[in-house]
C-alpha cells in the first residue's frame, strides 16, 4: 500500500479441582486413555537425545532444542571448547552433565525451564583458574536463540514450540542479528526474512510498512508480546528496534490463533525483559543527515534472592531527514521500564512500560505517473510538514505453573497514541517567479486499545500420545477518533526555498468520525504427537462489533461481524532433524476506517494451503526452511490510486509462491542468513480493468544474503568484525492496471566492529561499530498504487559503546 500524500491461581489447588479441569479438557477434545498425572510426570522428566561429539557450543544448542530448556552463558567460555555428546533417553540433567563434561564449566537450574553455564566460581569471587567470575552473560532470548539461530518460538502456536514442529512457515530475527545490522526500524528488522516486501513505499521514516506474502500487514499484523498492536488511518503504533529482543515472522493466515490479522501472516515483536544477571551498556551513535543518538540499557537482580528484576532502556535521536526541501527531521525520544516478581519458580509475572514521541515529515517527495519518461519528483518544503505522534504502552505478562500439566497465564496491555499530521500540496506553478501556490492538510488521531489474553495450557500423556493443550479467551477493544481538514497554504518560492506567510491548521471540513470496535475471541489447540506424528488442530469462534459515528453527517452505523477460523497441520519429525508437513488456515479481520464516501468496510477474509519441510540438524547449528503456499483473499484494502489518503476495497486475491531460507552459526565467528521467495499475485475476482492483473507494488523474486564476521582470539586481527548483505528486489507493477513497471534493483549493506579489550586491558567493555545501508548509494524508484517515490538513500551510522 502507498501512503504518499499529493504532498492468578495460586499453587493450592486442591486434587478435586485439578482432577475435574483434566476431566474437562479431556471432555472437550475427546481424548481417551490414561492421562499422565503430576507425580508420573516427574518421575518422567527425561527427554530423548541425540547430540554427536562436537563443538560445545553446538551440542549446548542442539540441547535447548532437544530438551525446551532456556541456556544462558557467556559466549567466551564455550569457544573452542569440544563436547563428547549424549545418545539416548535420559534425565536431562544427566545429559547436561554429560555434554560438559571435560569442559570445565558447571551449570545450575535458575527454575525449571532456564539453566546457568559458568566457571566454577572459588571463595573470594575467583573462578578455578583465578580469573575473575563472570561478569558478563548473554542471555539469550526467548525460544533457545544463540547467535543467529532460534530453535523455538512461542508466536506461531501460543506454546514454546520447536520450529521444526509448527506447521507453517516462520522466521526468528534474534537480537544478536539486529544488532549486528543496528536496524532503526522494523522494515529493516524484517529486510532479511523471506516473503517479506519491504520499501514499497520508497524511503518512509512514518510507519514500518511492509507486506508478508503479497498482503499488507501494517494495521492488522503487527503483534508486540503476543498482543495486537493496531492501526487507523494515520495512527500506528511505532516500533523502537533498540527495545526489542527478537522477532518472530509468522508466514499465512493466522486468526485461529490471534483472531484478527492479515492474510499475509503476522509479525509479532518481543520486548526486551528484566534479566537474572547485571548488565549495562550505554552508546553514543552518529551518521548522515544529521543523526545523533544516545542509548542505554540495563538490568539485573533487584534483590539478593533474585526474585525481582528490572530492566530500562532507552533512546534520544535528533536527526535531519533526506529529500524535504527546507529541512526535515526524524526525532525520538524513548523510555522502556520492566520489572518481573518470581516469588518461586511456579510464578513469573513482568510488567512492562513504554512511552515514546517521535516527529517525522509527513509528506516526502513523490511524483503522478503520467506515462512519460519524467522522473521530476515534488518538492515537498519544511515549513508544514509534520508528522507528531506521541505513544504509550503499559501491561504485564503472568504465568503460574499449577503443577507438571498446568500452566496458566495472563496478559494485558493498554496503549494510547496521538498523532497529528501537517503537510502542504502544490494547486500550480508559475514558472517564471518558480512560486507555487499550496494547500494544506491537517490530521488529527487519538486511538486507545485495550487488549487481554487469558490462556490455560495443559501438557500430558495419553497412551502413547503426548499432548499440549492450550484454551483461550482473549478480548480487544479499540476506538478511534479522527478529523481530516484542508484549507489554503501561503505561496511558497522554490528558487529562495521561503514561504510567504505562517499556515494555519484548517478545520475538520473533510472528515470528522469516531469509532469503536470490540473483538471477544475463544479459540482451542491441540498438538497430539505420536511416534514422528505431529498433529495441530487450532479453532476459533471470533465476535466482532464496530460502531462509525459520522460526526459531520451526524450518523451512526453499527455493524456486527462474527467469523470461524481454523488450522490443521500434519508434520513428521524424521530422527535426523528433516520433518516435512502441511497444513490448511483461515484469517478473518473486519476492517476499521471509511473510504472517500464515507463507506465503512467489509471483513476482509482469507484461506491458504501451505507444504513444506523443515530442517534442524543435530550436528549442526543451523536451521533450513522451504515452503510452498496458495493464498486466497477477499474483501482486501488497497490504496485509493484517486487519492492515497483513503483505501478501497478489492474483490478476489490470489497468492503462489515459493519460499527458502536458511540460517546458521558456522562456527569460529561465521553467521550467515540467507533467503529467497517467489511469488505469482494475481486478481482472479473483482473489477474488470484488473481481472488476471498483478496489484501494484509486488515483486515476483525477491533475495537476500548477510553474513557477519568475528575474527577469533589469537589471529592477528582478532576483535575486528566485519558484516555484508546484499537485497535483490525484482521488477514490480507500479499501478492496479499493469501499464507501467519499476526497475529491479540490488542494494548492498555492510558493517565493520572492533573490540577495543585487543588493544589493552583498560578498554574493557568498550566497542566501536560503523554500519551502512545502501552502501552503493544506489538511487532507485519504486511506484505503488500510481505514485512514485525515491528509495533509501545511503545512511552511514557509527557507534562507540561501552558494555559491563
Amino acid at each position: 500500500m502507498g501512503y504518499g500524500f499529493k504532498a492468578n491461581a495460586g499453587r493450592g489447588w486442591g486434587t478435586a479441582g485439578r482432577g475435574a479441569l483434566v476431566a474437562a479438557l479431556l471432555a472437550t477434545t475427546g481424548i481417551a486413555g490414561t492421562v499422565m498425572l503430576p507425580g508420573a510426570a516427574r518421575a518422567q522428566a527425561q527427554a530423548s537425545f541425540n547430540i554427536p561429539a562436537g563443538s560445545l557450543a553446538q551440542a549446548l544448542a542442539a540441547f535447548g532444542r532437544q530438551s525446551g530448556t532456556q541456556l544462558s552463558y557467556e559466549a567466551a567460555i564455550v569457544s573452542g571448547k569440544s563436547s563428547p555428546g549424549v545418545q539416548g533417553v535420559v534425565p536431562r540433567e544427566q545429559a547436561l552433565a554429560r555434554i560438559l563434561q571435560g569442559s570445565g564449566l558447571t551449570y545450575s537450574f535458575t527454575d525449571s525451564r532456564n539453566v546457568l553455564i559458568r566457571r566454577p566460581v572459588a571463595a573470594g569471587g575467583a573462578d578455578a583458574a583465578g580469573a575473575i567470575a563472570l561478569d558478563t552473560v548473554d542471555v539469550q532470548g526467548a525460544g533457545g536463540t544463540v547467535g543467529y539461530v532460534a530453535t523455538r518460538a512461542v508466536a506461531s502456536t501460543k506454546t514454546d514450540t520447536p520450529l521444526v514442529e509448527v506447521p507453517q512457515s516462520v522466521t526468528v530475527v534474534s537480537r544478536e542479528e539486529l544488532d549486528d545490522r543496528n536496524v532503526q526500524t522494523l522494515t529493516q528488522a524484517v529486510a532479511y526474512t523471506p516473503g517479506v516486501r519491504t520499501g514499497q513505499s520508497g524511503y518512509d521514516p512514518r510507519f514500518d510498512v511492509f507486506t508478508i506474502r503479497g498482503f499488507d500487514t501494517t494495521y492488522n499484523g503487527i503483534y508486540r508480546d503476543g498482543l495486537r498492536l493496531p492501526g487507523s488511518n494515520m495512527s500506528v503504533f511505532k516500533i523502537e528496534p533498540y527495545g526489542v529482543d527478537s522477532v518472530t515472522v509468522l508466514r499465512g493466515p493466522s486468526s485461529a490463533l490471534y483472531g484478527l490479522g492479515s492474510p499475509g501472516g503476522l509479525v509479532d515483536v518481543t520486548s526486551k525483559r528484566p534479566t537474572e544477571t547485571a548488565f549495562g551498556e550505554v552508546e553514543l551513535q552518529a551518521g548522515n543527515y544529521d543523526l545523533w543518538q544516545g542509548q542505554f540499557d540495563v538490568g539485573g537482580p533487584v534483590d539478593k534472592d533474585g526474585k525481582l528484576l528490572y530492566r530500562l532502556t532507552g533512546a534520544v535521536r535528533d536527526a535531519g531527514s533526506p529529500n524535504v526541501l527546507g529541512g526535515g527531521v526524524n526525532d525520538m525520544t524513548y523510555i522502556a521500564p520492566a520489572i518481573t516478581y518470581k516469588p518461586n519458580d511456579s510464578t513469573r509475572i513482568t510488567i512492562l512500560g513504554e512511552y515514546m514521541d517521535y516527529e517525522t515529515p509527513a509528506s516526502l517527495p513523490f511524483y503522478g505517473w503520467t506515462g512519460g519518461s519524467t522522473d521530476t519528483f515534488s518538492r515537498t518544503p519544511g515549513d508544514y510538514n509534520s508528522q507528531k505522534q506521541t505513544q504509550y504502552l503499559i501491561g504485564y505478562l503472568a504465568e503460574h505453573d499449577v503443577n507438571d500439566i498446568f500452566t496458566v497465564r495472563q496478559k494485558v496491555r493498554y496503549g494510547h497514541a496521538d498523532t497529528q499530521v501537517r503537510y502542504t500540496g502544490m494547486n500550480s506553478l508559475d514558472e517564471a517567479t518558480n512560486t507555487a501556490s499550496r494547500y494544506s492538510a491537517y490530521v488529527h488521531d487519538k486511538m486507545d486499545s485495550f487488549a487481554i489474553d487469558n490462556q490455560v495450557q495443559a501438557k500430558f500423556t495419553t497412551g502413547a500420545v503426548e499432548h499440549t493443550l492450550l484454551v483461550g479467551v482473549d478480548y480487544t477493544y479499540l476506538t478511534l477518533d479522527d478529523g481530516i481538514g484542508y484549507g489554503t497554504a501561503s505561496d511558497y518560492n522554490y528558487t529562495y526555498n521561503i514561504a510567504y506567510g505562517p499556515i494555519v491548521d484548517p478545520d475538520f471540513n473533510t472528515s470528522r468520525y469516531k469509532q469503536k470496535q470490540s473483538q471477544l475471541g475463544l479459540y482451542v489447540q491441540e498438538q497430539a504427537k505420536f511416534g514422528g506424528f505431529l498433529l495441530t488442530l487450532t479453532g476459533r469462534q471470533d465476535f466482532v462489533k464496530t460502531t462509525n459515528d459520522d460526526l459531520l453527517a451526524y450518523s451512526s452505523e453499527t455493524q456486527k461481524d462474527d467469523a470461524f477460523t481454523g488450522r490443521v497441520g500434519l508434520t513428521y519429525l524424521f530422527d535426523n532433524g528433516i520433518a516435512p508437513y502441511v497444513s490448511y488456515s483461515t484469517s478473518f479481520a473486519p476492517n476499521l476506517g471509511q473510504d472517500i464516501n464515507g463507506n465503512t468496510f467489509s471483513p476482509t477474509t482469507a484461506k491458504q494451503i501451505e507444504g513444506g519441510v523443515k530442517y534442524a540438524p543435530t550436528g549442526f547449528d543451523g536451521y533450513i526452511a522451504a515452503s510452498v503456499f496458495q493464498i486466497n483473499q477477499e474483501n482486501g484494502l488497497v490504496t485509493d490510486e484517486s487519492n492515497p489518503l483513503y483505501q478501497v476495497q478489492t474483490g478476489e486475491v490470489r497468492a503462489r509462491g515459493f519460499e527458502l531460507e536458511g540460517v546458521a552459526n558456522l562456527g569460529q565467528g561465521l553467521k550467515v542468513r540467507g533467503a529467497y521467495a517467489y511469488l505469482d499475485l494475481t486478481n482472479v475476482a473483482g473489477t474488470s480493468d484488473t481481472l488476471g492483473l498483478t496489484p501494484s507494488g509486488q515483486p515476483q523474486n525477491t533475495f537476500s544474503f548477510w553474513a557477519d564476521y568475528q575474527f577469533q582470539p589469537g589471529t592477528v586481527l582478532a576483535g575486528l568484525g566485519i558484516g555484508a548483505g546484499v537485497r535483490y528486489t525484482g521488477a514490480t507493477w507500479g499501478n492496479s492496471l499493469n501499464t507501467f513497471q519499476n526497475s529491479a534493483y540490488t542494494l548492498v549493506d555492510a558493517k565493520l566492529s572492533y573490540d577495543l579489550v585487543n588493544m589493552g586491558q583498560q578498554f574493557k567493555g568498550w566497542s566501536m561499530q560503523v554500519n551502512a545501508q545502501n552502501l552503493l548509494d544506489d538511487e532507485y524508484i519504486t511506484c505503488d498504487a500510481g505514485y512514485c517515490y525515491k528509495g533509501m538513500p545511503r545512511t552511514v551510522i557509527a557507534g562507540v559503546k561501552y558494555r559491563w
